[in-house]
């Protein structure tokens, strides 16, 4: 390996939505970033496309209106997916589990207590090369290096950091996060363990030209042999149950084929004439065993790659960048101690699993034969009802997430609720920097002599709700996570735990 000719603390791999917002993360604080891309240009056509776009959910929606981002989105009110008709019916689709729907109307918001009226929304869709775009600009006005068209090829760990090879060059740096995506470079020369299952079906995206269209239902059609969904006309996604053979085979995706396919899935002779786009994907379902080997760490796709059924592999991935950001920026700007990037895998792991049996569950009632056709009733029952409908609803847009952090209050571990003060400000505004809040709506001077005394990375505001509530005083962490709340009297001792924390 040459000799390293510049040095960063922290190198990211990987230029997608994940490496650009956790060097943003990374940034705000004044840390070093360099990311790099092996993609020469970002663009491509199918960002453009419906295929395109991604659902953002709640936790998502949060961290990009908590930086300042959301409004810098085009359409940041954009909610009806294009790959959901919506037939004749009034009603609005809003998500779904396994292709059964869920709609507006159906949803008991009184379960999710944690978010107040005013709370940015629970779901929105974003164009990838939109989303992209902001976030390289936002990371490049914060000062991150963006080098593109270089590779990752090799790395090694020495005592106090990481040397990496990309093309030609060599370049230093304190830390290496591997957001380069499903078949990521800093994974496997890291030496990590990626476990998990293998897949069930290929998947299609395409956009064709139909001679015949008439012969092709609209909307999401169970076949005896899988499932197609138009979306509009032309526009198609196909689950072919082949094991993921296809997707794996490095053959071409040629007209003939997307063609061929279509044909069997849908029990028609339709006619293809051309191909626009098109895209192949499978259910493969894996997760790296641990995200950190010593000063090498994973993000994103690298760290879990699962169906992109429900869209929820962006949303994990950008939780990921919001979690681990702020903890290696305190590592590395005020000495925090290693446990606390260790929280990293404690935290996040489990939510890496639980979206992974979520999409395992949807593959297997998806799945075209007795078994599959049993489970899917069964969903189906389940989510045409009220309670139903709410619950996978609250999965689907990540409502009941919540870290398990050493505190009493029923709020500890949750995202913040979306406060908004009697001064006119709201709680998104007050974290715009990326720094510890602590919220006193009491005025309690014990309270801000302790954090001006001690605690100086940590915001002190003395603030009131505009609509009234018991709580009378909350520490939130940069990423908008309570770490300790209160409704009375401060436990000094609590308080102490959580700041440590």
């Amino acid at each position: 390996m040459n000799t390293p000719h510049s040095s960063y603390e922290i190198i990211i791999a990987g230029g997608g939505p994940v490496g650009l917002f956790l060097a943003c993360e990374l940034a705000l604080a004044h840390c070093s970033v360099l990311i790099l891309e092996k993609t020469e240009n970002p663009a491509s056509p199918i960002k453009r496309l419906p295929f395109g776009l991604r659902g953002l959910s709640a936790p998502s929606v949060e961290a990009l209106d908590r930086r300042g981002l959301l409004e810098e989105l085009e359409i940041p009110k954009r909610l009806t997916d294009p790959h959901m008709p919506s037939g004749n019916s009034s009603r609005r689709q809003t998500g779904h589990f396994a292709g059964i729907p869920f709609y507006d109307d159906q949803l008991d918001t009184t379960q999710w207590p944690y978010r107040l009226p005013g709370s940015a929304p629970t779901h929105l869709l974003a164009e990838m090369e939109e989303l992209e775009t902001v976030l390289t600009r936002r990371a490049e006005a914060l000062g991150v290096t963006i080098r593109r068209g270089l590779a990752l090829t090799g790395l090694r760990q020495t005592e106090s950091g990481v040397i990496v090879q990309a093309g030609p060059e060599s370049v230093q740096g304190q830390w290496l996060i591997g957001c380069d995506g499903a078949r990521s470079a800093v994974r496997k020369l890291g030496g990590f363990d990626f476990a998990g299952t293998d897949p069930e079906f290929t998947g299609y995206s395409v956009q064709v030209d139909v001679a015949d269209p008439q012969k092709l239902r609209p909307g999401r059609n169970h076949t005896a042999t899988g499932l197609y969904l138009q979306s509009r006309p032309g526009y198609f996604a196909i689950q072919d149950f082949d094991g993921g053979a296809f997707h794996h085979s490095g053959e071409p995706l040629t007209l003939a084929h997307i063609q061929k396919v279509l044909r069997r899935i849908s029990g028609t002779d339709v006619t293809l004439t051309a191909v626009h786009v098109a895209t192949s994907w499978t259910d493969r379902a894996r997760q790296a065993t641990a995200y950190r080997n010593g000063r090498v760490l994973l993000a994103g796709d690298a760290a879990h790659i699962h169906s992109p059924l429900g869209g929820q592999g962006l949303n994990l991935g950008l939780g990921d960048a919001l979690n681990l950001g702020w903890k290696l920026a305190a590592l590395i700007r005020r000495g925090a101690p290693e446990t606390l990037l260790d929280s990293y895998q404690a935290e996040r792991h489990p939510v890496g699993e639980q979206v992974l049996a979520w999409s395992r569950a949807q593959v297997a009632a998806m799945k075209p034969d007795p078994t599959g056709r049993a489970l899917l009733d069964v969903f189906r029952d389940m989510i045409g009802t009220r309670d139903g409908a709410t619950y996978v609803a609250g999965r689907v847009w990540g409502i009941f997430n919540h870290y398990p952090l050493p505190g009493s209050h029923s709020l500890t571990g949750r995202s913040a609720p979306h406060f908004t003060f009697d001064d006119g400000t709201t709680l998104a505004e007050h974290l715009r920097q990326g720094q510890g809040l602590l919220l006193d709506f009491e005025a309690n001077t014990s309270l801000e002599t302790f954090f001006g005394e001690r605690y100086s990375h940590i915001l002190y505001r003395r603030l009131r709700p505009a609509a009234p509530s018991d709580l009378s005083a909350l520490l939130l962490r940069p990423d908008g996570i309570v770490a300790w709340a209160t409704n009375d009297t401060v436990d000094w001792q609590e308080l102490e735990i959580a700041v440590r924390e």
